[in-house]
């Protein structure tokens, strides 16, 4: 330090002035321009802090923040160990002994949890679909359709390395998915060949054989209306198409080898599996004789007989499938995106009015944080005052890394982990925002506090956004803030926000040019003048002998004399003559209003509102209706109703009065729900098509696809069930779309079974009644079973919160579809072919 005091900064008439001559050379620590530190919560030692260390030295210290990002391809999971293993390495050689080191955030240790969650429920549902199997089939049938898991797993995981995707979570919840449906070949292929060796009708091995071609070509096109159900989904556009595109491609890719292992394997090993135990039974098989036929007959066939019954049973099941959908408009099933995940974290935003000191939300943040101290869940928290912290892929599309200023800050809150809590993260949210925004309140009536939840899919700017355009600045943003205070009177609305400036100004500072020119000062020594006082410069470098490297000289105004610009004027400026001239007399300083943030979208000015949602209906789109009702009803301030839109407004490039564009969530809800109906679309006509080819016939793909929309009658009471069993709300969400269009294939696998050996039997010129009766009898089984698999690879999945939603579809609508379609199809194809059917 004493050599820093004998720098010589300048020469004056020939003799040196020294740095300690004109200004104060200390060892002070640097003024900040923020503040980062960590703090801890009741749960504190799940953070590696115990709490002696915390009676001891207190619960918060400054800190500071190392953020590492991985490359592309690599594996999260091992960079992270890696990391941490190198930590431990450096840590006692590098840090002293009162610097400790704490892991605030660790995704490779959350990839790696799902990672090893998801395998473990992938265990599950195999054993779960095997011991079914066992179950129903038998010990040796079942090992012979279990062949089919791991033979068809191992192929499309190979795939996945080839054409390079990963294997993250939504790769193995494609798996998964799929899981009930890989064996569905095999059953109906094992199941066929169990049933005519029992008939003993020809040697085993060419029974074996006819039995495979039998229901040959109805599987194969069975199997192609399921991938022709799911391979459109792959082209969902938006955040979301990324995100949800291993489902159908690594789907389909299992289904495709799932029909060849049937095909190869399943008959060679149910042939040398089986022969030996069917050879051994005597008597010849009575279809006539067993349970499933005398049942299936008492229900089916006075169905048949009665046009009465017929009509009355047709119009309950319509009646149903109304009810369902009307389940949608009453709010019974809400409609959202996705739900909500249970995370480790969450997040506090602070925004302080703009000019707000450093200091001032600092205590804001301060108060707020000693608030979270005593969450029980809480292991620790980061608060980052004045600027950013290091952000995720929601700060990345919320733009939380562009924060900068005194008026700014950012609280992340780690928590316990979710199996230790009883509370999920999105309720622990949701309960402590309003003592947040009460203990806010008391600090700082002006501080705007928001509650950020980490997104279980694709982030968005904020749940509920707003954008407003129109080409008057100042009125587009008045109307913007008329719009907040909608969104603050809306019930379910939290945390409404808008990205327009609040009023402020600032101080601008004008040269007097006449006085410049009689002082002889030029601007360029009051320009730099005043930015070095404020904003700091080096001006010089000192060489030490402690130092490798030159020490950067950097001078700057204390804090507490840059504050008012009253104590900067009081700084004098030497002219050519050596005399000092204070900056007071050759400036003047104006107060004026400082600039507001312009934000342009598309190339037209816009301002955005945003809110979050909480309360009954946690959707979006329930609080949007009641905006767009109120905006319909109500003038604003420039005495016209704003005209509001769900899609891009067509805005013209002159003058244009204000119009309102709902974004956000709504925004990537309607992209998802749109594509996916595209892709429903495009499914229903792939698979017309296809059965078209197989049948050679318009009308009966007709009737193969008519169960197609009974799977509703499942699928929407289904939530509904499941919001009363489980004490919370269950969403329709985007997975359950993707369940729902998946049932699209499944429920025409088993109609084309079905009519398959209906149009068997009327080749061999049986009688209608007769053919349908013991289609349904025969088929029954396999049916049932391939259902129930499903049912059961799908149950594992129940508990996710998700693909959840994509769980009940399956185990909802394949039960509701099954049950129906075996009635259902039978009796819509009498009422079609009774007249046209020889031999009726």
């Amino acid at each position: 330090m004493d050599d820093l005091k004998n720098i010589v900064v300048a020469v004056y008439n020939r003799k040196p002035v020294y740095l300690k001559d004109v200004a104060e050379v200390t060892d002070a620590p640097i003024d900040p321009e923020n503040y980062v530190f960590i703090g801890f919560g009741p749960n504190a030692e799940k953070a590696g802090v115990g709490r002696e260390f915390i009676k001891e030295h207190g619960n918060q210290f400054p800190a500071v923040t190392v953020a590492i990002a991985k490359k592309r391809g690599t594996n999260a999971v091992v960079v992270a160990k890696e990391i941490l293993g190198k930590l431990k390495e450096v840590k006692p050689v590098v840090l002293p002994s009162d610097v400790h080191v704490t892991v605030t955030r660790n995704y490779g240790k959350t990839a790696q949890d799902k990672f090893d969650e998801l395998m473990f429920h992938l265990g599950i549902a195999i054993a779960a679909v095997v011991i079914f199997i066992g179950a129903t089939l038998g010990a040796k049938e079942a090992f012979v359709v279990s062949i089919a898991i791991p033979t068809t797993l191992a192929l499309a995981l190979f795939v996945d390395l080839v054409t390079g995707y990963t294997l993250n979570r939504v790769t193995l919840f494609a798996l998964i998915f799929t899981l009930g449906l890989l064996v569905d070949d095999a059953i109906v292929v094992v199941e066929n060949i169990h049933r005519h060796l029992k008939l003993k009708e020809r040697p085993p091995l060419q029974a074996a054989i006819y039995a495979v071609a039998e229901v040959g070509n109805p599987t194969i096109l069975a199997t192609f209306t399921v991938i022709a159900a799911l391979l459109p989904m792959a082209f969902v556009s938006g955040l979301m198409g990324p995100y949800m595109r291993p489902i159908p491609v690594n789907a389909s890719t299992a289904m495709f080898f799932s029909l060849i292992v049937a095909f190869v394997i399943s008959p060679w090993a149910a042939y040398h599996l089986l022969r030996k135990e069917a050879e051994k039974e005597t008597g010849k098989f009575v279809l006539e004789k067993t349970l499933t036929y005398r049942a299936y007959n008492k229900i089916v066939k006075p169905l048949l007989d009665s046009a009465l019954k017929r009509w009355l049973f047709l119009l309950a099941v319509v009646a149903m499938m109304a009810g369902a959908v009307l389940m949608f408009f009453t709010k019974t099933v809400i409609v959202k995106l996705l739900p909500f995940d249970n995370k480790s974290e969450f997040q506090v935003v602070v925004d302080m009015p703009e000019g707000t000191p450093l200091e001032e939300t600092a205590r804001v943040v301060k108060a707020i944080t000693n608030y979270l101290s005593t969450v029980p869940e809480v292991t620790d928290y980061e608060a980052y005052i004045g600027t950013a912290s290091p952000f995720d892929f929601n700060g990345l599309v919320r733009h939380y890394y562009l924060r900068r200023g005194g008026n700014v800050a950012d609280i992340r809150i780690n928590l316990i982990d979710k199996h230790e809590r009883k509370r999920q993260s999105h309720d622990i949210a949701k309960e402590e925002r309003p003592e947040i925004h009460k203990v806010a309140e008391i600090a700082s009536p002006k501080a705007n506090v928001k509650v950020v939840e980490v997104p279980p899919g694709p982030p968005v700017l904020s749940t509920l956004v707003a954008e407003v355009y129109g080409a008057d600045d100042e009125l587009r943003r008045k109307i913007a803030k008329e719009v907040e205070q909608i969104f603050k009177n809306t019930e379910g609305v939290v945390d409404a926000d808008t990205l327009v400036d609040d009023d402020h100004f600032k101080y601008e500072v004008r040269m007097k040019r006449w006085k410049l020119r009689e002082s002889g000062v030029t601007e360029e020594q009051v320009a730099k003048t005043i930015s070095i006082a404020l904003n700091g410069a080096p001006v010089s470098v000192a060489h030490t002998e402690l130092d490798s490297d030159p020490v950067v000289v950097f001078v700057r105004l204390p804090r507490n004399q840059r504050e008012k610009i009253e104590k900067v004027l009081n700084l004098s400026v030497m002219n050519p003559q050596g005399k000092l001239i204070p900056l007071r007399e050759l400036v003047e300083v104006v107060k004026v209003p400082a600039e507001k943030t312009i934000y342009h979208k598309n190339l037209h000015p816009v301002s955005y509102v945003v809110g979050d949602v909480a309360g009954k209906y946690e959707a979006p789109i329930y609080p949007m209706l009641a905006i767009n009702k109120y905006l319909s009803e109500k003038t604003l301030s420039n005495g016209r109703k704003l005209k509001y839109t769900f899609i891009p407004p067509s805005i013209p490039e002159n003058d244009f009065e204000p119009v309102m564009k709902w974004d956000g969530e709504w925004q990537i809800t309607y992209e998802t729900f749109r594509d996916m109906g595209a892709a429903f679309i495009v499914a229903l006509v792939l698979i017309y098509l296809l059965i078209v080819g197989e049948f050679q016939s318009f009308v009966i793909p007709m009737i193969i696809m008519v169960p197609i929309p009974l799977t509703m009658i499942g699928i929407v009471p289904g939530h509904w069930i499941m919001t009363k069993l489980l004490g919370k709300t269950t969403y329709f969400t985007a997975t359950s779309m993707i369940g729902f269009i998946a049932l699209a294939g499944i429920v025409v696998r088993n109609s084309i079974i079905l009519v398959d050996f209906i149009l068997m039997r009327k080749r061999e010129g049986a009688p209608l009644k007769e053919s349908i009766i013991e289609a349904g009898a025969v088929r029954f089984r396999p049916i049932v079973l391939t259902a129930a698999a499903a049912m059961v690879g799908a149950s594992v999945i129940l508990l996710d919160p998700i693909f959840q939603g994509l769980a009940i579809s399956l185990l909802f609508g394949v039960f509701a579809s099954t049950t129906l379609t075996l009635v259902v199809i039978p009796v819509v194809y009498y009422m079609v072919e009774k007249r046209s059917w020889q031999g009726t």
